[in-house]
């Protein structure tokens, strides 16, 4: 498992790519991408890349952990 270098939200972009999204979450990238192409993930697409809005990002965290931080 990959571990996060992020400590608080405050620390991450206003959008994430796949790249982040992995690093965050202590995944994979190749799961990252699977995630971000799925309908109940917050992702954004722009031409060809999807991104993450941090502001659903951390929703999305806070309703999969039951609302723990």
């Amino acid at each position: 498992m990959k571990i996060s270098t992020y400590h608080s939200y405050d620390e991450l972009p206003l959008f994430l790519n796949a790249e982040l999204v992995a690093k965050v979450l202590g995944v994979s990238i190749s799961s990252a991408y699977e995630l971000m192409h799925e309908e109940v993930f917050p992702s954004v697409r722009i031409g060809s890349r999807f991104v993450v809005p941090k502001d659903k990002f951390r929703q999305w965290v806070e309703r999969q952990t039951g609302g723990a931080r």
